[in-house]
Parts: C-alpha cells; sequence; structure tokens
C-alpha cells in the first residue's frame, strides 16, 4: 500500500529546493515552497532545509518547534540541526543543473537522530524514487568525496579532453556513454582499454608531449591520470 506521505516544506529555492518540492508534490505530498531561509514552516510536518551547507544551523533555528527537521547535505552531519529533537538528513546521490534532475533509481544517504526521523527519511527517499542507504557521520566527508569524483571532476576530465584534442562534446560523448555503461557492467579493470591497458608506453609519452604542446596547464592532471591509471591496469580482473 502507498503510504500516506506528511505534509512537507522546502526551505531553500536555489536548483535543489526547486527540484525536490516539485518531487515530492509528484510523490503525492503536500509541499510548502520552496521558501527563503528564514522561513518558520510552523505549517508542515517534515521540514526539508535545502540550502548550503554553512547556512543550515542558521535555518533550522528559524523552523517552528516541533517540526521534523531535516537537511539536504551530503557532506554534513546532523549536528547544525541539535536544536530539533527529531531531525534527520536526506542527500539525493544525483546532480542537479539548471535543467532540473530526476532522482528516479539513484541512491540517497539518509541518517536520523531517532527511529521515526530515520524511518520518515527512508519513506520520504522512496517516495520519490530514491534507493536510501545509510551514511555513519564518520563516513560522510569520504561519502561526499566519493559523489565529487564521480560527477564533477568527470565533468571536468571531458573539459581537460575537449581543450587537448579539440574536438567538441558531440564527438566525445558517445566514447564517454560506452566507457560509463562498461564500468558499470564490468567495474574498473575490465572497462579499462587504451594504451597503458595494454602496456604501450611509447604511445603515452606522445600523448603527453601533446598534452605539453597544447595544453601545458594540463600536464600536472595528465601525469597523475596516467599514474593512477598504471595502478589501475596492475590490479586483476574480478573473475
Amino acid at each position: 500500500m502507498t503510504p500516506v506521505l506528511p505534509a512537507c516544506a522546502v526551505v531553500g529555492h536555489g536548483r535543489l529546493g526547486t527540484v525536490l518540492a516539485a518531487a515530492l508534490r509528484a510523490a503525492g505530498a503536500p509541499v510548502d515552497g520552496p521558501l527563503g531561509r528564514g522561513a518558520t514552516a510552523h505549517t508542515a510536518d517534515v521540514v526539508f532545509l535545502a540550502v548550503p551547507d554553512a547556512e543550515i544551523a542558521n535555518a533550522a533555528a528559524h523552523v517552528a518547534p516541533g517540526r521534523l527537521v531535516g537537511h539536504c547535505s551530503g557532506a554534513t552531519t546532523l549536528a547544525p540541526l541539535h536544536g530539533h529533537p527529531e531531525a534527520f538528513s536526506l542527500h539525493p546521490l544525483m546532480t542537479i543543473t539548471a535543467a532540473g534532475a530526476d532522482f528516479t533509481g539513484a541512491t540517497a544517504a539518509v541518517a536520523g537522530t531517532t527511529d521515526t526521523a530515520l524511518a520518515t527519511a527512508r519513506t520520504l527517499a522512496e517516495a520519490l524514487g530514491l534507493t536510501p542507504i545509510e551514511i555513519a557521520d564518520a563516513d560522510r566527508p569520504a561519502y561526499h568525496a566519493a559523489a565529487s569524483m564521480a560527477s564533477n571532476f568527470l565533468v571536468t576530465l571531458e573539459w581537460a579532453a575537449e581543450r587537448v584534442g579539440g574536438l567538441d562534446r558531440a564527438a566525445l560523448a558517445p566514447l564517454v556513454r560506452a566507457t560509463v555503461d562498461n564500468w558499470v557492467a564490468d567495474g574498473a579493470r575490465a572497462a579499462l582499454t587504451g594504451p597503458i591497458a595494454r602496456g604501450d608506453e611509447a604511445t603515452v609519452d606522445k600523448q603527453r608531449a601533446a598534452v605539453v604542446e597544447r595544453a601545458p596547464d594540463l600536464t600536472d592532471l595528465f601525469d597523475a591520470l596516467t599514474d593512477a591509471t598504471r595502478e589501475l591496469a596492475q590490479t586483476k580482473v574480478p573473475a
């Protein structure tokens, strides 16, 4: 049976707040917002704080007592919500651009100060089409670093590839998509191809010379990635 979702308020009208409010409405929850950071959200049962990490404590301090308050930060513990006895966090592991986002099928890191708070975070995550997983406080910085590496750093890497090769996104996109699909299906080592994987160091040297010539500021990045890829190439492919 589909659970009845609580009345929610979303504080923060940036990208995440806008997308989250729309997704909650689409899931069947009554939603107020997105609201400004000073909102008390006194008519809501559950309040989401979709604000920058440094603003969580201040936004939480304005929320009326008795609300179940949660933030949407991946790196932050529940400490900034200490003024509310029942608090939670729900961080969608999904990139959100100006065009929006679709949470369906993504993971969500959840935590709660009480069993009720944690259960509410899980219920709301599942209603949004997310798969909830619990992340311990001590692991949150590493979890968020992994998210940045998987998403933000990938974008930086493709930007670097455009610069070095003089190619546009349309030319590189099929290669990038196939590579990600192979990684998802087979894991990193099995998906690795190219000169380092086959031990062709002469070609790697030619590549490096081209980087030095065309984008010398990217040489350190190329060297670091070359070293990391050599290490990956030396690992065994899982049976």
